[in-house]
């Protein structure tokens, strides 16, 4: 052998095997990188999976809490638990929670009497909600319950008379995995009753996790393929179900080892030194990137708001697809994550305005009032110029403003002619009704003065609290103003709503008595937006 072949083979030699355990060792980092991300994403989604879920049970305990002070609700009830066996008794509650369910979207509602036996309920089949044999439960429960082979989430609430308890009301929800933005499976007492992975069957992922601990997390093979799996425990009874959440590793790490593969063929076919300088500039290409997401999860766990990741020519990710795919779905990850809790959040408003259309909903004469009334507030307090968080404020304040009709009866609202003083008595409590249904409900407290004032007067004689002049907050004043103008400038059975000049008139001259002169002033200069008008000032209570 010449000395030039010996001495190139002596010096490649060293640099090859040095080469060959650069590759492994950033071969090994790589994986581990990918597979500590990989958790972290998981772990991530979890927590913001909880964070929503949190949320969505809040909602669910305000609905729960106005639901179970519903007087009509009660009324029913009450009949059902005094003629247990009464057909009419069973239908009216079954309207009822139909009526309830279907206006906030849920799938199951329950009432069970005080020692937990199911009395009635509907759940969803289809897109309508049916009645529900009371005898496949065994009793209202909290968490996750299997409805003959169907996952449903639900919170139950106590309902009271007269500080006594006459049972319980419940709702749920169908647990849907599709919701979750990672492949995942239900498991029931360690058995897979859903997945949501895409082509494989539930039995070969029920055997795959027969080895897992229920509260540990594991790695499985799948066709080959590796997954790691991480629990996420849901509330059940006798809590018996976890859900847990799966990812690829050799798909997140496939891509990975083919650019070795190929950068390792080629420097091995080059000088040494160009081949040390590919292996050192390929770990940086590779493990920076994954450091920096790494790292950017980390911080995300602290601070609770999802990163997302820039896959450009500077951040080193969109050379390598498998990076760049890993950056670009958790980026729309989390992006649906913020989607969903601005939903959250604006579903909170929706559920205002629900209550508010549910309300004038019991009288076709005063379909829309609420509505319009917090339209006309909104046009008052921008006239005044007050910030927007304020008009805001007053436009929520303006559609619960009535919420304590809710415990007037029918007879007494709906009567096509005069009121008698008692009947006006009872009309006027519907303030203080409001209050009390709303203080109960986190979230509501910015709001409660506009509910319980809004017919107090500028001189005194207004009800229920008898304020004057500026002791009345400004949202109240508003409301009062724009209740009044809707009540004269609408319809009744018995005649028919005065013009928007005559109702203006009769602000004008009623300011500085009935009303704050200010406001009226800011009212007026409101365009009207019907020439006809619709109702009489006496009226508006």
């Amino acid at each position: 052998m010449r000395f030039r072949t010996r001495a190139f083979l002596l010096c490649f030699a060293p640099f090859s095997v040095l080469l060959t355990l650069s590759f492994w060792m950033i071969h090994t980092m790589t994986q581990s990188t990918v597979r500590d991300g990989l958790r972290a994403s998981l772990r991530e989604n979890h927590r913001a999976l909880a964070r929503l879920r949190s949320k969505s049970d809040l909602r669910s305990s305000r609905f729960l809490r106005v639901a179970g002070e519903n007087a009509a609700l009660k009324a029913g009830l009450q009949l059902l638990l005094a003629e247990r066996h009464s057909a009419v008794a069973r239908n009216t509650v079954e309207d009822q929670l139909r009526e309830l369910g279907e206006h906030m979207g849920f799938d199951l509602l329950l009432f069970s009497a005080s020692d937990g036996t199911p009395l009635v309920g509907v759940v969803r089949e289809g897109r309508q909600l049916m009645p529900l044999n009371p005898s496949v439960l065994s009793g209202t429960r909290e968490g996750l319950i299997d409805l003959n082979g169907r996952a449903i989430q639900i919170a139950s609430v106590p309902v009271d008379e007269n500080q006594e308890n006459i049972g319980s009301l419940s709702i749920g929800e169908d647990f849907d995995l599709s919701g979750l933005t990672t492949p995942a499976v239900l498991m029931h007492e360690g058995r897979v009753l859903e997945s949501s992975i895409p082509g494989i069957p539930v039995r070969e992922v029920d055997a795959a996790l027969r080895g897992c601990a229920p509260e540990s997390e594991c790695e499985i093979r799948l066709r080959g393929d590796a997954w790691i799996s991480l629990p996420m425990p849901v509330p059940s009874a006798g809590g018996r179900d976890v859900v847990r959440t799966l990812q690829n590793v050799d798909v997140a790490t496939g891509a990975v080892k083919s650019v070795l593969g190929r950068v390792f063929a080629m420097a091995a076919g080059a000088a040494v030194l160009l081949a040390l300088l590919i292996s050192v500039a390929s770990a940086r290409s590779i493990v920076n990137p994954m450091a920096r997401m790494v790292s950017d999860l980390r911080r995300a766990g602290r601070t609770g708001v999802l990163p997302e990741f820039t896959v450009d020519e500077s951040s080193g990710m969109s050379h390598i697809r498998e990076l760049r795919d890993l950056a670009e779905s958790f980026n729309r990850a989390a992006v649906a994550v913020r989607e969903a809790q601005n939903s959250l959040e604006t579903a909170y408003v929706e559920f205002v305005g629900s209550l508010a259309n549910a309300l004038d909903a019991r009288d076709r004469y005063t379909a829309g009032h609420s509505r319009r009334v917090s339209d006309f507030s909104c046009a008052t307090a921008a006239a005044l110029d007050l910030a927007p968080e304020h008009i805001e404020r007053i436009r929520i304040g303006a559609l619960l403003h009535d919420i304590g009709k809710i415990g007037i009866a029918d007879t007494v609202l709906q009567k096509p002619g005069k009121l008698t003083d008692e009947e006006f008595a009872i009309v006027r409590q519907h303030p203080e009704i409001g209050r009390r249904i709303l203080e109960g409900v986190q979230g509501f407290s910015p709001y409660l003065a506009a509910v319980e004032l809004h017919h107090e007067n500028w001189d005194g004689t207004g009800y229920p609290k008898g304020q004057s002049g500026e002791q009345t907050p400004i949202d109240a004043r508003i409301i009062h103003v724009s209740d009044a103008y809707d009540a004269m400038t609408s319809d009744r059975p018995y005649r028919r709503g005065m013009s928007h000049e005559q109702a203006i008139q009769i602000l004008r001259a009623n300011a500085g008595t009935q009303f704050d002169p200010r406001i009226v002033g800011a009212f007026a200069q409101i365009p009207a937006e019907k020439p006809a008008a619709k109702s009489a000032l006496a009226e508006a209570v």
